[in-house]
């Protein structure tokens, strides 16, 4: 039975990351897993923003392009098979511009984020999934940098002059009426959506930090992932 048990715990052990197998017991390897995590999601939060940040981020990526909200993207639809959507398409297009110009404050953001990261976090996330720096981050950020986002993207709508466009757009599809609240709906839904995007990009550049030996750019990303 002894026997079972040991073959068992040394084929787990074999089979399970590098970096898993590592002790991280004294304080000076724990002080490496927190620098090391510091510096792989501020690395990949920068990457990602300045991926975000550059003409087309959000609108030639489909995989993070935003859409309209409510109202607005469920008459877009309706009227797209019509040859009817270019106001909509024009506000959507718009709106994705926006988003691209908060990212740099978005980055910076996250890399002020990344430094409350505990030891205690960090040796959890170094032993977690490819993922699960970003998804920490998230889970202890996203309220936050939510409501710091939201007045950066309010201004990168306005000056971009998605309002405007929204009340054309509202006037020509025979929807003037209900602008109402779609100002305030817009921002909202423009801020988490920017988000989701940046979050999935941070998402994408852990894994490759984690994966990609050539990608552990610091002396310390490579102590902690292996060189």
């Amino acid at each position: 039975m002894h026997r079972r048990t040991l073959i068992a715990a040394l084929l787990a052990a074999a089979a399970a990351p590098a970096f898993a197998q590592r002790p991280l017991l004294d304080s000076l390897t724990q002080r490496d897993a927190s620098r090391g995590i510091k510096d792989a999601l501020g690395l990949a939060a920068m990457n990602a923003t300045t991926r975000l940040a550059q003409p087309d981020g959000f609108w030639s990526d489909a995989r993070v392009r935003i859409p309209l909200p409510g109202l607005l993207g469920r008459t877009q639809q309706s009227l797209r098979p019509l040859g009817l959507s270019r106001p909509l398409d024009a506000l959507q297009e718009n709106l994705n511009h926006a988003a691209e110009t908060t990212m740099p404050q978005a980055g910076r953001l996250f890399v002020s984020a990344v430094r409350d990261i505990t030891i205690a976090d960090a040796i959890d996330i170094v032993r977690g999934p490819d993922d699960s720096a970003t998804r920490y981050l998230r889970g202890r950020t996203e309220t936050r940098l939510t409501s710091l986002l939201r007045p950066p993207m309010t201004r990168a709508l306005t000056e971009s002059g998605a309002f405007t466009l929204m009340r054309s757009a509202l006037r020509e599809v025979g929807l003037a009426s209900t602008t109402g609240n779609l100002r305030t709906e817009i921002i909202n839904f423009a801020t988490a959506k920017a988000l989701d995007g940046a979050f999935f990009f941070i998402a994408q550049e852990e894994r490759a930090i984690r994966r990609d030996p050539v990608r552990r750019t610091t002396d310390i990303l490579r102590r902690v992932f292996g060189s």
